[in-house]
């Protein structure tokens, strides 16, 4: 029972059509420039024909191809004005909406985890899906006590699919450059792999979304749904309503971007330190913002969805990021390097200057180190050209240093929201979380706004 083109030979054949696709509209745009058409003309259409691919192609495969696209659309603010367009509306589509499943196959998916009379279970079933995404589409509903649900059916299937397209996606890496050029797709790529046995555990993410949803109860800030619901295949959790964060980057007010993103920023950082937990999936698919924030309705608060992904961290956030930024803040080139060292970021066989790794880092940490920052869709190409360019120092530098697999999670995560930060171009006061909530970040000694330490008390 299965609508998902599930066979390797169809899926492989669908993914083979992007690159080939894209080696064929070259071929297309040279020929047009021969007949005496505008390069800057030709180059706008084909970068819109490979965008308008892109969507069709990696939405009608959901599965891996499309946990792929989501998570490369959260990358697109790091790529220069005349590309990031076109490839800005076909990845957005990907955050909320895909080709949905068949009735027929919600239906049976519903009557195989829930038993045959799992329509008594609701006092209403929207059949049309509310969002369809990778693994799984959802479906508004109202559960039989009256409580307004979500409820999100898991594709038949899904497992195969998603392993099958990242397998795929993996061979086509290299030809796959060109839809974001200047990122690495096969460690990415891998990475998802990674994580595939776990985001199909719904049971995982129900414990990791109630978690959150438990000690976020009684946020003014942060809202979290909670779980109604689990079985196979099938989690149902509370329904929020809200504006979904891909309309705010599109439409929103500046009030609403500046406050979806300190929001953004605060869940970040004190979701490890409240729950041990690190929701590890951050593209604005899964972020809403509500009304009704700690001001009243004309406040906003942040609603987090899908807790599929997430980093497992007891302790939070490792104390080593903030201690290493404190110190790169400080000028401590000696302590920095050496905490690099101690944490296998520079591995033993290679001897860096560490002068030249504080300057590699300072850049990039710019936004801790004021009161508010404001991120832009040009700071952040700025960021990503200066170590992506092989005659950059930035770039040497960079090959040589290293990340530990237990920071993998951590880092792509940190660059997601990033992502999401620049693509708002919200004001944040980023270093006021990070003293709040990161581990290392201050001093044990550091008073916090200017409250007296118990010695001096």
């Amino acid at each position: 029972m299965s609508d998902l083109p599930r066979k390797a030979v169809t899926r492989t054949a669908k993914l083979a059509a992007l690159p080939l696709g894209i080696a064929g509209r070259a071929t297309w745009g040279f020929g047009k420039r021969i007949v005496g058409e505008s390069a800057e003309l030709v180059g706008r259409e084909l970068q819109q024909r490979t965008a308008d691919q892109l969507f069709k192609v990696l939405g009608e495969l959901k599965g891996g191809a499309m946990k792929f696209g989501q998570a490369l659309s959260v990358f697109e603010s790091a790529l220069p004005e005349e590309v990031a367009g076109p490839y800005r509306a076909a990845l957005t589509k990907l955050q909320e909406a895909a080709p949905p499943m068949p009735t027929r196959t919600v239906h049976a998916v519903l009557e195989e985890r829930l038993g045959e009379g799992w329509q008594e279970l609701f006092l209403e079933f929207e059949d049309k899906p509310a969002a369809a995404a990778s693994i799984g589409q959802v479906h508004r509903g109202v559960w039989h006590d009256g409580r307004e649900v979500a409820v999100k059916v898991q594709y038949p299937g899904a497992g195969e699919a998603l392993l099958s397209d990242l397998n795929q996606l993996s061979r086509f890496s290299r030809l796959l450059g060109p839809l974001i050029p200047g990122m690495d797709i096969k460690p990415l790529i891998t990475e998802l792999k990674d994580r595939v046995s776990e985001e199909l555990d719904y049971g995982l993410e129900a414990q990791a979304q109630q978690a959150h949803a438990e000690e976020f109860t009684d946020d003014p800030d942060v809202i979290v749904p909670q779980v109604v619901h689990q079985s196979d295949q099938v989690l149902i959790t509370e329904w929020i309503d809200g504006i979904p964060l891909s309309e705010i980057i599109a439409d929103g007010s500046q009030e609403q971007r500046d406050r979806a993103g300190q929001l953004l920023a605060r869940f970040l950082f004190s979701g490890p330190a409240r729950t041990g937990l690190l929701h590890a999936d951050p593209h604005p698919g899964n972020f809403r913002l509500l009304p009704g924030g700690p001001e009243g309705e004309d406040d906003w608060r942040l609603g987090v969805l899908d807790f599929g992904t997430v980093d497992r961290l007891p302790g939070g956030l490792p104390a080593t990021i903030g201690e290493s930024l404190r110190m790169t803040l400080d000028g401590e080139a000696e302590a920095v390097y050496e905490l690099l060292c101690a944490e296998g970021f520079v591995k033993e066989t290679i001897e860096l200057d560490p002068d030249a790794v504080l300057d590699y880092l300072l850049p990039i940490i710019e936004p801790a180190e004021v009161e508010e920052f404001t991120f832009t869709r040009g700071w952040m190409r700025s960021q990503a050209a200066r170590i992506a360019d092989p005659r950059s120092p930035a770039y040497q530098l960079g090959k040589q240093l290293n990340l530990p697999p237990s920071y993998l999670l951590i880092h792509r995560v940190t660059l997601s929201t990033i992502g999401v930060l620049c693509q708002l171009g919200a004001t944040v006061r980023l270093r006021e979380e990070l003293e709040e909530w990161l581990p290392g970040f201050l001093l044990p000694e550091d008073p916090v706004d200017g409250e007296a330490s118990v010695a001096e008390a």
